[in-house]
């Protein structure tokens, strides 16, 4: 006789994370909050630092102020500084981050990886294809493509942190594994779409520079001093090979190893994580966002962002088909695998949370400056097209997770909540006869000062009892 087959319980998409998983996005998303804040208060600088009158000049004058050697093709203006070198080191540490989700974090299981690489792969792909129908039917450039593809994680986490809004940790490590895979198609993007010219020496150099740094790394070498100039010579040859300079930092992120070995509580890739996140998210973001979103601003200016086929299709791309992919690409994983969405969650919050990825700032900011690197106007116009659909996507996120913040919030303390103060949160801890013990204790001593404090409430009764004869309450010389 065969035996009968249990059928598998379907896994459950948005689920509770690991202790250890939760751990980790916590400080993740913690440090990318800050810097969201940072990175939002170096935009608002730059628009008031190039829409008044007085300080217009000064801010043409420092983005343009030139400073390098030129002698190795390095005397660029202050904004290309922050573009291609600032923000390589975001890029580095989006490589370690994809690194970690590849080897140890969600990514690593091809099940629980379908469900977030199809939605951001919808996320994107919806909006390049929102961008280029708008422009296809208006007539205009189809070179904008890529600009609303990507989601800013930072400037996300920056609304929620301003909204108040809580947000349970199982969709903010969504709303960041989308960030991630975000990241590196818009790698993908910007080295295969935004490479027009190669130098295959410098390609070459940057190329033996990599495989120098994959030897070290191997080697066991450490010291920043060998990695720091080493690095600093392979971003100058992959700037002055053609290849957009961010790749070398991305490269040199995915060459760290993101697994623990015996003895080891963080990976040497979590472990440099950790120590440069401060800088690219408090450092290189923001001053990125200073010298690439002073665009000017007028009442024409954002009639025309409404009115271009190219600034209409980013405003609707990063708007509708950013919460359009994500929902769809999600719904539809959801419909055509084993997966089935949390019974903490509804398909509102999933709507809620696609929605709030409309937000693309740093990596569209820099697309569009690539996309249109020949056309000074158009580049401003589309600059202002991103704030413009990131801001309305931030307050339409706003509006929807605003309704469902009171559940959030209940969500969020069930899964604080440790009432035997050991550190762990007992939500973790409901299949651990050691966590029942505990408790039992807690109730029991609870219990027990209950007890003592109902018998001298007795006693006290009975004391005043004792006392009324012959007092106050005497009546006729009966007792009262």
């Amino acid at each position: 006789m065969a035996a009968t087959r249990t059928p598998k319980a379907p896994r459950k998409a948005l689920g509770r994370l690991s202790l250890p998983e939760r751990a980790f996005v916590a400080d993740a998303l913690r440090t990318e909050t800050i810097g969201g804040v940072l990175l939002l208060l170096a935009a608002v600088a730059a628009l008031l630092w190039a829409n008044i009158p007085a300080l217009h000049h000064s801010y043409e004058s420092v983005s343009h102020f030139r400073f390098g050697p030129g002698a190795l093709g390095l005397n660029l203006s202050a904004a290309h500084w922050a573009a291609d070198g600032l923000l390589a080191v975001f890029f580095f540490v989006a490589g370690i981050e994809l690194k970690r989700e590849l080897v140890a974090g969600d990514l690593r299981d091809p099940r629980a990886a379908v469900l977030p690489v199809v939605a951001a792969l919808c996320g994107m792909a919806v909006p390049a294809l929102v961008y280029t129908l708008t422009n296809l039917t208006g007539h205009g450039s189809a070179q904008g493509w890529a600009v609303p593809t990507a989601t800013d994680i930072a400037f996300a986490l920056a609304v929620l942190a301003v909204i108040g809004t809580s947000l349970p940790s199982s969709l903010r490590a969504f709303l960041l594994t989308l960030a991630v895979v975000d990241d590196l198609f818009a790698i993908l993007i910007i080295a295969i779409f935004f490479t027009d010219r190669l130098n295959f020496a410098a390609l070459g150099g940057a190329a033996a520079g990599l495989v120098v740094f994959w030897l070290l790394l191997r080697k066991g070498v450490r010291g920043w001093y060998v990695y720091v100039p080493l690095a600093v010579v392979i971003w100058a040859l992959m700037y002055n090979s053609g290849v957009h300079a961010t790749i070398a930092g991305v490269a040199m992120g995915l060459m760290l190893r993101c697994t623990t070995r015996e003895g080891e509580q963080h990976s040497p890739g979590e472990h440099i994580e950790h120590l440069v996140r401060p800088l690219s998210a408090g450092l290189a973001v923001p001053v990125f966002a200073l010298f690439s979103a002073g665009v000017t601003i007028s009442g024409g200016a954002l009639g025309d962002v409404f009115t271009k086929p190219e600034t209409l299709g980013v405003v609707l791309g990063l708007v509708v088909g950013k919460t359009i992919g994500i929902f769809g690409g999600t719904w539809l994983t959801a419909r055509f695998t084993r997966a089935s969405l949390s019974e903490d969650l509804a398909w509102a919050d999933v709507f809620a949370v696609a929605s709030l990825a409309g937000i693309g700032f740093t990596v569209s900011l820099l697309i569009g400056e690539l996309a249109f690197a020949g056309d000074a106007v158009l580049t401003d116009e589309v600059k202002a097209a991103v704030l413009t659909g990131s801001l309305i996507a931030a307050v339409c996120a706003t509006a929807l997770l605003k309704i469902r913040n009171a559940k959030y919030r209940r969500l969020c303390e069930e899964e604080d909540r440790d009432e035997d103060h050991d550190g762990i949160p007992d939500i973790y801890e409901q299949d651990d006869p050691a966590y029942h013990l505990r408790m039992a204790e807690i109730h029991e001593r609870k219990a027990a000062e209950h007890r003592r404090i109902a018998a001298e409430r007795a006693a006290a009764a009975r004391h005043g009892l004792q006392e009324v004869p012959g007092g106050a309450g005497e009546e006729d010389n009966c007792p009262a």
